[in-house]
């Protein structure tokens, strides 16, 4: 897809997705059904959470974090891509960029902490179980959570203001829908030596720790469960674990592809790549994660009965 429009100094263009201009309405209504399907999903996870009693517990608490986390993730890209592909105006200013750059961050790793602070949740309910409720008390559940948050905007705005100062060549034109870290770091004139460090060390921070915290949880359930073989609690924690394990694959697996093993020969890999992390595993979330759960279909069940009601 050739770009119609030219940047200024004070501008990026973002090329977008590397389709042709005839197929552009087709992907704008793929990706815009995928975006509602998204919001939709994550806002009714959340919205059941709240509501209902029977999910008033730490596992849906962290949930409920997830969901929400997921529709900002989701948001801070894909708006401003449908836009430019059906305004064909594939500008975005130099403060946009950054704020972009700045959410992008912030919501990514934010998604990584908290999927470890669940699986640490679903360690404590099965290796810890008598004492779950001791030890998984609303505080820590909190302290969790704003721990995540307090993390994740450190990593971000840390990244932000060493990217500020940085000036940018004639060139800058990036090869994506959104402003990515890396592709600007390119971009820039400036010796950007400490930038590449700080991704380096913080990367490994919001990706890697987290990660090997979700490994560990799984080993030491592993082991618990090898401990007292049944077939019964094999079941159980399969059908408890299954679907974390899931989003942990897609999620990290596509991160480590795109940052650490980059294709620097084929873009169009990498842009696949972001995609199936920043667009579709935010929407697979809803399903893969809650609404095949018995506890959420219950409450949703319970919500439709109570909507009903209230108009008889």
């Amino acid at each position: 897809m050739r770009p119609e429009n030219q940047s200024s100094a004070s501008e990026f263009l973002l090329l977008g997705l590397p389709i042709l201009t005839e197929q552009q309405g087709m992907f704008f209504t793929l990706f815009l059904g995928i975006y509602l399907t998204t919001v939709l999903g994550n806002l009714l996870i959340i919205l059941l959470i709240r509501l209902d009693s029977h999910l008033q517990t730490p596992m849906y608490f962290f949930l409920s974090h997830l969901a929400l986390t997921d529709v900002s993730f989701s948001s801070v890209t894909v708006p401003k891509m449908l836009v430019n592909m059906q305004t064909h105006c594939q500008s975005i200013t130099h403060t946009g960029c950054i704020l972009q750059v700045y959410f992008f961050i912030i919501f990514g790793c934010l998604d990584s902490f908290l999927l470890a602070v669940m699986a640490y949740d679903r360690y404590v309910a099965i290796c810890h179980s008598l004492h779950y409720n001791s030890i998984m008390r609303v505080e820590l559940c909190v302290l969790l959570v704003i721990g995540s948050w307090v993390l994740s905007c450190a990593i971000a705005l840390s990244h932000t203001l060493l990217l500020v100062p940085l000036s940018f060549c004639a060139n800058r034109t990036i090869p994506h829908f959104l402003c990515d870290l890396a592709v600007l770091l390119k971009l820039s004139c400036s010796d950007t030596s400490i930038n590449d460090l700080l991704i380096f060390v913080l990367g490994g921070m919001s990706v890697f720790l987290p990660l090997s915290g979700i490994l560990f949880s799984y080993v030491l359930i592993g082991v618990s469960i090898l401990r007292i073989p049944s077939t019964k609690r094999f079941c159980k924690t399969l059908s408890t674990c299954g679907s974390h394990l899931s989003v942990v694959f897609i999620f990290y697996g596509t991160i480590i592809g795109l940052y650490y093993f980059p294709s620097s020969s084929n873009s169009k890999n990498n842009i696949i790549a972001s995609i199936m992390y920043m667009v579709i595993t935010p929407m697979l979330n809803p399903f893969i994660y809650s609404l095949k759960n018995k506890d959420m279909k219950g409450a949703l069940a319970r919500l439709i009965k109570r909507v009903n009601s209230c108009y008889k």
